[in-house]
């Protein structure tokens, strides 16, 4: 088995199957939107001292080890690290993995000028990028899919369709070109995809997925449930009727034909549509009966992590004005809420006093300046050039809020909490 090298020095050499160290802050999404559900379950129980109060190793080293193609955490001492892999130890030595080790490895495409897509592990890598201990910085190894670097980008994208190693539709199901792709990691770069979320939690209730698992199963699963269950009928808020939400879902998903087909030809049996809800048990047993635990509960369910997880993250105010890719020259917020959805600016930025400015995972080069401002909401985002906040509602940080990256001199005076 190769290991390739340093995400930096990939070479045309990289084959199907290398392994590729890379940070998380050099891979580009290969998908518009995530189930934001599954990553605060995550993020909740990483912050959580269940699992060590039941004598386990916390849950986020276990999936570090598993994502870096090492089975479990085997030692975790006081003040490990996910950003620093040499603090903890993995039960499956580098350079002695398994074929079940490898196969539950995240995966990437090497794409034009070496530039890395990650194709698989989406939820997995963001929930390492936002944990406290993790970041940008956060180091994992994945396994090589394909070397398209010595082609150009419209054949880059060409195969990538044609191998499904891309997901080109947004939130709402509505088709989006390879150009409204975030170019980083980070919950504020990505849209909420509440469906995909709600196919997560039917796992093992209403499906499982097969070992030969479609590329995008759960979004195939969360479109043709779109069609069928509305959410909006839901307090998806209230852990009772997110449960109820999850149970209609994966009675729906049994209930399907098995010849049925889902999407993208593929039927409910080939997407891992199982023959009994819950597997053939009570509802107060097997998956479903471990999802309805509180979060008093000695173990609790996913849901109660995520609910709670939820319930502090930083909710920037509503859009008035929303504008989204590449944008060249001055930009005069004056009033109202205009937010930039992974905006490429370039120009200087102006938010006048009572005007509100929100940017989600945008790049902005040139000054931003805000006096008086009724809030301004920074998140994932980066600033190459001077900001200037003052006199304003400011939020930067805080649950929710992926970790921006200011380049020039940064003057935040007399500020209150957005």
């Amino acid at each position: 088995l190769a290991a390739a090298p340093q995400a930096g020095a990939a070479t045309p050499a990289a084959r199907p199957g290398d392994l590729l160290t890379v940070r998380l802050d050099q891979l580009r999404p290969t998908q518009p939107s995530v189930g934001k559900d599954q990553i605060f379950y995550k993020l909740g129980r990483y912050a959580s001292q269940k699992d060590e109060q039941a004598g386990d190793f916390n849950k986020r080293f276990d999936d570090w080890c598993e994502t870096n193609g090492q089975g479990e955490a085997e030692k975790v001492p006081a003040g490990a690290r996910l950003a620093d892999p040499a603090s903890f130890t993995c039960a499956i030595p580098l350079g002695e993995e398994t074929e079940e080790s490898l196969a539950a490895m995240k995966t990437v495409v090497i794409g034009p000028g070496g530039s890395l897509y990650l194709t698989d592990g989406h939820h997995s890598l963001t929930s390492f990028w936002e944990a406290p201990d993790g970041g940008p910085a956060t180091t994992i190894r994945l396994r090589v899919q394909a070397d398209y670097s010595d082609l150009g980008e419209s054949a880059f994208w060409d195969e990538m369709r044609a191998r499904h190693w891309v997901w080109l539709r947004d939130e709402h199901g509505d088709p989006v070109t390879t150009g409204e792709l975030p170019t980083r990691l980070g919950l504020s770069r990505f849209h909420d995809d509440p469906y995909r979320s709600l196919v997560y939690f039917t796992r093992d209730i209403g499906y499982t997925a097969p070992e030969d698992a479609a590329e995008y199963l759960e979004f195939l699963w969360g479109g043709w449930l779109r069609e069928r269950l509305d959410l909006g009928t839901y307090d998806l808020d209230d852990p009772a009727s997110y449960l109820q939400a999850v149970r209609d879902a994966s009675e729906l998903m049994v209930a399907a034909d098995p010849d049925e087909v889902i999407a993208d030809g593929r039927t409910a049996a080939e997407l891992g549509r199982l023959d009994e809800w819950n597997d053939g048990k009570k509802p107060e047993k097997g998956e479903f009966g471990k999802l309805s635990q509180p979060l008093t509960a000695e173990k609790p369910g996913k849901l109660a992590f995520a609910l709670d997880y939820r319930s502090r993250t930083v909710v920037p105010p509503r859009c008035t004005t929303t504008l989204r890719g590449a944008r060249t020259g001055p930009l005069v917020v004056g009033s109202g809420v205009t937010c930039l959805d992974n905006t490429r600016q370039t120009g200087p930025v102006v938010v006048r006093a009572g005007a509100s400015l929100v940017t989600l995972g945008a790049e902005l080069t040139g000054a931003v300046q805000a006096v008086g401002a009724r809030s301004v909401y920074l998140c994932g985002t980066t600033v190459d050039g001077p900001l200037s906040v003052v006199g304003s509602g400011l939020r930067t940080e805080g649950p929710g809020c992926s970790a921006n990256s200011f380049g020039g001199p940064v003057q935040l005076v007399a500020n209150t909490r957005g």
